[in-house]
């Protein structure tokens, strides 16, 4: 598994959240806790392959955001109690 965060700009409300969590939705289907904050200018998920950087940064911009960058790292599913 891999987590992917995707760094945003132009994100201002929960709704900005909502349309950059549609967009990645969208590109990537399998996407798994898909989450966005526009405090921190990012957002955030999980896949099994590593996704399409340019399919991602297409889609984010045509809803009208600015693409910043994307980091990818494996992802290790933690137990009940973090271990």
């Amino acid at each position: 598994m891999i987590k992917t965060t995707v760094k945003i700009e132009g994100m201002m409300c929960k709704m900005c959240e909502a349309h950059a969590c549609e967009a990645i939705r969208k590109i990537i289907p399998d996407a798994k806790k898909v989450k966005a904050s526009h405090k921190e200018a990012s957002a955030s998920f999980i896949t099994e392959d590593e996704p399409d950087e340019n399919k991602l940064k297409a889609a984010i911009e045509e809803m009208g955001y600015t693409f910043i960058s994307l980091d990818s790292e494996p992802y290790e599913k933690k137990g009940l109690f973090g271990k």
